[in-house]
């Protein structure tokens, strides 16, 4: 069988993964600052309207007020991402504890959860919180049923 007759599952596995991701700002430095506490975000600022939050081994590219209309149309989707209008899930590696710790410390409010759900590694525990402008976030934690289960 040669390799165009595989399938895509087969000839693909493991050489794609995201990268990155667009958020937008009205407010470019609450954002930052929001994003630094809250994630742990290291900020580039390559440009003036123009943010990159590195959070582990992704990337979030942030887009502030204005600059959809100034980049070059085939750089932004044909419907640019809005403020408020994104949805981001990200994994938690400690203890449920430390998060509601950490949230608290960084005045987040948790808006649901704790939730069961499942998440690009499986079921986690979620806790759902909004960014500045009103976007979407989560924190899912994995291996947080293996723990209760150990606890009894």
């Amino acid at each position: 069988m040669d390799a165009s007759a595989q399938p895509h599952s087969v000839v693909l596995d493991g050489k794609v993964s995201l990268d990155h991701c667009v958020i937008a700002s009205t407010d470019l430095d609450r954002t930052d600052a929001f994003y630094e506490a809250v994630f742990g975000a290291t900020i580039e600022k390559p440009l003036p309207l123009f943010r990159q939050y590195r959070v582990g081994a992704q990337m979030i590219n942030v887009h502030g007020p204005g600059l959809p209309e100034l980049a070059p149309p085939e750089l932004v989707a044909r419907r640019p991402v809005q403020p408020g209008n994104s949805d981001l899930c990200f994994a938690w590696d400690g203890s449920e504890a430390e998060l509601l710790h950490h949230l608290c410390t960084c005045g987040v409010v948790i808006t649901v959860g704790p939730e069961q759900r499942t998440g690009a590694r499986g079921p986690g525990t979620s806790y759902y919180f909004r960014d500045p402008d009103g976007s979407l976030l989560e924190f899912i934690i994995y291996g947080h049923e293996d723990h209760e289960q150990a606890r009894m």
